[in-house]
Order: C-alpha cells, then structure tokens, then sequence
C-alpha cells in the first residue's frame, strides 16, 4: 500500500481514539495524520505510535490533500462535513448511521461483502456495531444452507453511547453500594444493575414499536447481504456492561444444519473464532472478547423447537469490530 494522508474525524472520542490505535496496530501506511475534533478539543493532542499530535478544529477545507478520512464524530457533522471531503477528492469511511441506507453509498463489512467499495462515489459507510458482528457470523452459514429467518437479541455495552454513559455506569455503580440513589442524565432509567430495552436512549421508537437500533439491524443486513427479502426481527438491549456486545442469535435455514457442521464452517470462516467447549465451561464472554478484533461464537445448538434451526451466541468489542477495526478494514480495501 502507498503511504497515505488520513485523518480521523472525531479523534479524541472514544471510537476515534480507537481507530488511531488499530491504525498503528495493523502498520497502516499513515504519512500524514490529521486529527480532527470539534471546537471544544481547540490545543488538545493525541498519542500516534509514541508521538503527540496536534488536534486541528474540523472545518470544510480539512480535507484538501487527504486521501482517506475515518469519521466518528456522529450523524449531523458527518452530514455536514463529509460531502466536503469528498468534492476534495478524499475517501470518507463514515462510522455515524448518516449514510448507511443511502441508496448510493456502500455500507461493507470486508468479511462479508468487500467488492462493494468498488462502486463508491466518496462516502462508504460503516454498519452499526451490533450488525457487524451478527452479519460475519450468519454470511458463512447464508451461504451453506441459506437462512430463511433470524431471530437476535442484543446485549448491548454502555460504551455503545460514548464515554459519558460509561461514566455514568461507574457513578451509578458506586452509588447503589453506598446505598445512594443512582442519578444520571445520559439514559432514561439506571443503568446499574438494569437493563434497558431502549436503544438509542432518546427517540427510540417507531410507530410499529421496534427502536431504530432494532431496525437499524434489519435494514443493514439486508443491504450488506444483497437480499431485500432477508428475514430478520431484532430486540436490543442495553446492559451494565462497558464493552462488548453479546448477542442471542437463533437463525432457521432452507437446508438443516447440524451444530456440528455449523461449528465446522464457522471455524473457517473470516474474522470469527468458536468458542464452544461446555464441558469445560467456554463460550464467548463479554470480558474476553474486549481488546480482541475477532467475532466470537459458542453455545452453538440445534433448536428443539424447530427441525432447521439453530441457536447461538455472539460476542465482539463493539469498539473494534463493531466501529474502528471494520473502519479501518475497509480502508486497508481501498
């Protein structure tokens, strides 16, 4: 790969932090970074490979020479700022749901459907964390014996709504054991010792009572998969958890999969790694998988209910996977 010009748009936020460490981690050909973040980092820096780096207030004219631009910095600057970029000739890989289902704008997963950056006009867009690693895990199996429905629900880490939220989950931790009643602002109800079946956690619902993260699921699996008809109804959930989502997946196929050879072809598949040893109490943990670029999954099972069904268990840091290594992946494609 020729040495680039990058920056990261949203370089002090947790996702941007992120995407500098995988990009340093996986020696991408960086020549030139720029930081970008708001006004409010104004004479912050940022560690790149052991050297501190000025942050530079994001503007329109940002962009000019830049060859690729990683975006965190949410939907309405992504909106605002990322069709600049493009005119300048830059490459955007836009994290935030602004350019997702934009009939004109890839939205990949380099495990799953990675010629789809062949036909970007500027903007390739990231899916959200949750269908990331749902997606590299149900492509294989699609492709063996073709899923005709999927049932998920998601356990979903408090990192998902930034760092005010896990700071939120630390206070309210520590106020319910000194016996003081857990404030916050960030989520509607406590996060501590709870679980919220609201995601995001302000305008979550549409009139048919799925969230817009839930929906987000459905519409992006189709999209990434090629297949307007894929069957998919989500729940998703929000648990005291910092990072790591895990996910309850039961999928039903046109052709009956045994646990066994569902093992067998996860196992080689892309970017997943099987975890399902129950006699020695392995699957994949929250805990485990933070830290880690693979997709994890175990608890896999034949579905009692059903005769082509299957069940299992997905877990992946949504920080990685779920947001700057799948970002920085499809850069390492263009």
């Amino acid at each position: 790969m020729n040495p680039k010009t990058v920056a990261v748009a949203g370089a002090t936020g947790l996702v941007g932090s992120r995407m500098l460490e995988v990009l340093a981690d996986r020696d991408f050909p960086v020549k030139n970074l720029k930081p970008l973040a708001s006004e409010r980092s104004r004479g912050k820096t940022v560690t790149f490979k052991g050297e501190e780096v000025p942050v530079e207030v994001m503007t329109k004219d940002s962009f000019k020479g830049v060859d690729i631009a990683l975006f965190s910095a949410g939907g309405s600057r992504s909106k605002e700022f990322a069709p600049a970029a493009a005119e300048a000739g830059c490459v955007v890989i836009d994290n935030s749901s602004a350019w997702r289902m934009d009939p004109s704008v890839p939205l990949v997963v380099p495990e799953v459907n990675p010629d789809d950056v062949k036909w970007h006009k500027g903007i390739i867009a990231n899916p959200n964390c949750s269908t990331i690693q749902m997606v590299v895990v149900l492509k294989p199996l699609h492709d063996a014996a073709r899923i005709v429905r999927t049932v998920v629900s998601t356990y979903q880490a408090v990192s998902g709504a930034g760092k005010e939220a896990v700071d939120e989950l630390y206070d309210q931790t520590r106020a319910l054991m000194e016996g003081r009643e857990p404030e916050g602002s960030v989520f509607p109800h406590p996060i501590a010792f709870n679980c919220l079946p609201q995601i995001p956690q302000s305008g979550a619902f549409a009139d048919n009572g799925y969230s817009t993260e839930e929906l987000k699921m459905v519409n992006e699996s189709k999209k990434i998969l090629g297949e307007d008809g894929f069957r998919v109804t989500a729940t998703t959930v929000r648990v005291p958890v910092v990072t790591g989502h895990s996910e309850s997946i039961n999928i039903q196929t046109e052709k009956k999969l045994t646990a066994t050879e569902a093992r067998d072809i996860l196992s080689r598949a892309p970017g997943v790694v099987v975890e399902d040893d129950l006699a020695n109490e392995r699957y994949p943990l929250a805990l485990d998988a933070a830290g880690r670029y693979e997709t994890f999954v175990g608890r896999i099972r034949e579905d009692i209910s059903h005769p082509s069904a299957l069940d299992m268990w997905v877990v992946s840091d949504n920080l990685l996977k779920g947001a700057a290594l799948n970002t920085v992946q499809i850069a390492e494609l263009l």
